[in-house]
This record gives structure tokens, sequence and C-alpha cells, in this order.
């Protein structure tokens, strides 16, 4: 297996220590734009939250039942991204692989309990305003999420084959920035549809 691992490293080109590719500053655009498209959506969310109604919204205060463990799931698994991360430049390739490996199968885990978490919703996308914004929102979330292990699925069977390693991280650091966006694009998504009716932002009867 070592012999696999120095081969796959030979045969890659090598990325200059101290800069960042040109991968890397396309993410970065990439993550600044989808955030504002999510900060349009939450603009969205928040201005019919303030608005004066007869029906109140939400039409009942979130459950964080599924809600608040499966958000502690997805923090983890960007801790585990981040683990692999500092694995891949410190030449520890079961580090990395493990990381890489947990990051996925959390991200999965994440993916069922929200396809059950609306399952258990009593609306549906187009119930009321609320609803068809908390189904876009989430399901917009939730396909960036999909993306998202997609990618940590190829980093994870790249690394397992020896592709990166110290001098060559820098797949994994995009990978990774994508990652750790979608995990804090949840938290505003989860602050603001379960946590601010608890906080008073609930208007209607």
């Amino acid at each position: 297996m070592s012999t696999v691992v120095a081969v796959s490293r030979r045969s890659l080109p090598v990325g200059s220590v101290g800069s960042h590719a040109i991968g890397w500053w396309g993410m970065i655009c990439a993550v600044l734009t989808e955030g504002a498209l999510f900060g349009y959506l939450l603009f969205s969310y928040f201005y019919f939250a303030v608005q004066p109604r007869q029906i109140a919204f939400p039409p009942e205060l979130p459950s964080l039942w599924l809600a608040a463990p499966n958000t502690v799931i997805l923090l983890v698994s960007s801790v585990a991204v981040w683990q692999a991360e500092r694995g891949a430049r410190r030449d520890s390739w079961l580090r990395q692989v493990v990381g890489l490996g947990s990051g996925f199968v959390l991200g999965v885990i994440f993916v069922g309990v929200q396809l059950l978490e609306w399952q258990s919703r009593p609306f549906g996308l187009s119930s009321n305003a609320y609803g068809s914004l908390f189904f876009t929102v989430t399901g917009f979330h939730m396909a960036h999420v999909v993306l998202g292990l997609l990618i940590l699925l190829a980093l994870t069977v790249w690394s397992a084959l020896g592709y990166f390693g110290p001098r060559h991280s820098a797949p994994i650091s995009i990978g990774a920035i994508y990652w750790h966006f979608v995990d804090a694009i949840w938290l505003a998504v989860f602050f603001s549809f379960y946590i601010t009716p608890y906080l008073g932002l609930r208007h209607g009867p």
C-alpha cells in the first residue's frame, strides 16, 4: 500500500507551498455567490415573519427533537473534515481518509434525518407562505449538502488511493471550504426557522 501511495503522489503535480490554488479562489467566489442567495431567501423569511397577519407565522412552534441533534451531526462532520485536512498537511494518510469518510457518513445521516423531518411536517410546499419558505430554503440547502457529499465521496476515494499529501492537499482544502460553508449556512437556517420563533419572532393569534 505504501508503494502505491508513493507512486500516486509522485504522479500528480506539486502545488506551491504557502499559496492558494486557482481552484481555492474559485471556490471562495462560489461560496460568496451561494451565500448571497441564501441571504436573500432568509431575508424573505424574516420579511414575512414581521408582517401583521391573522394566521400565525409559523403556524406552530417548530419542533427541535430532530433538527437539534441533526445540527450537531452536521457540525461534527465539519470537524471530521477539518481533521482530514490537517491529516493531509501532516502526511497522516489514516487521519485523512478517516476524517473524510466520517464526514461523508455523517452527512448522509443528516440527509436521512432531514427527510424524516420533512415527512413529519403537518404542512407542505404549497400549504401557506411559511411552508413555501421552509421547504424552499431547506430544500435549497439539501441540494448543497448532496453536492458536498459527492465532493467528499470523491475525495475519500482519492485519498484512499494515496493521491493527496502534504505537497498536494489543495483539493482537500477546497472541498473542506465548501463543506464548512454548507454547515455555516445550516446554522443560519436553523437559527432562523427553529430558534427565532421561540425568541418572539412569531406573529398571529
